[in-house]
């Protein structure tokens, strides 16, 4: 009995240990599926920046079939594994000789991690896979709008090129305008300072005149010998004007 058990644990050791080889060169595989798509996206994508070919990825098709049926085959092979890997605790836990249950233990913990770790690396290059697809059909999209607006007609390209135009005149206004009210703003904020200097000014020098009475007298004398020249001049002007017209007419 013992060795009939023992037969049908180094069984399934064996199915888990070729399941594993299997899966590491199909994951191995897959990987270089991943890279090499991403290889040849950004070679296309170089291309149409320098040329106006559009056309699609010649392998695109067939790498995206390569990648669907690798993917269902680790996903075969992940199942399968999983299955051995259950087959296996449940041997441990019926196992009939307690004294191997820690080295038993030991082996299926070691081929659960292994299970774990194709998992994780399967899942991770998928998820590579679909972000370079995803964002190489977005970049076609793109390629594609920016080709189709290139190869539109003059007319709409001319009335695009007025429309921007006129779009910028009016900016140029509204700043013209806003820097015009921004300047009368300033001037009048200043304008009450201004004032207040004036009168300041103004005050200081009443008060210096108050302050200095012979100099106020003496600027009141000034002014009248100013007055009083400027009449003893304009009479005299007056009566040469006089003389000269009866001259004339004499």
């Amino acid at each position: 009995m013992a060795a009939g058990t023992s037969s049908y644990w180094e069984d399934l050791r064996k199915q888990a240990r070729q399941l594993e080889n299997e899966l590491d060169l199909k994951l191995v595989s897959f990987s270089k599926l991943c890279t090499s798509y991403s290889h040849s996206s950004t070679r296309d994508g170089r291309r149409d920046r320098y040329s106006s070919d559009t056309t699609p990825l010649l392998n695109g098709s067939s790498q995206d079939r390569m990648f669907e049926t690798m993917a269902i085959e680790i996903e075969q092979l992940l199942a399968r594994l999983t299955g051995v890997n259950d087959k296996m605790a449940e041997y441990t836990n019926s196992a009939g000789v307690p004294s191997l249950n820690a080295a038993l233990m030991h082996t299926l913990q070691r081929h659960r991690d292994i299970l774990q770790d194709y998992t994780h690396e399967f899942h991770k290059t998928k998820a590579n896979f679909m972000a370079i697809r995803e964002r190489e059909n977005l970049m076609g999209s793109v390629r594609k709008d920016i080709e189709s607006y290139k190869s539109g007609s003059g007319v709409n390209n001319r009335r695009t090129e007025l429309f921007l135009k006129e779009h910028d005149h009016l900016r140029n206004s509204d700043r013209l305008i806003e820097e015009t009210i921004s300047i009368a703003m300033a001037t009048k904020e200043n304008m009450p300072s201004q004032r207040g200097m004036l009168k300041s000014i103004h005050s200081k020098m009443n008060t210096l005149a108050n302050r200095f009475p012979a100099v106020n007298s003496l600027i009141q004398r000034i002014n009248l010998r100013k007055r009083r020249d400027s009449l003893i001049l304009g009479g005299v002007i007056g009566i040469c004007t006089i003389l000269l017209l009866l001259y004339a007419f004499h």
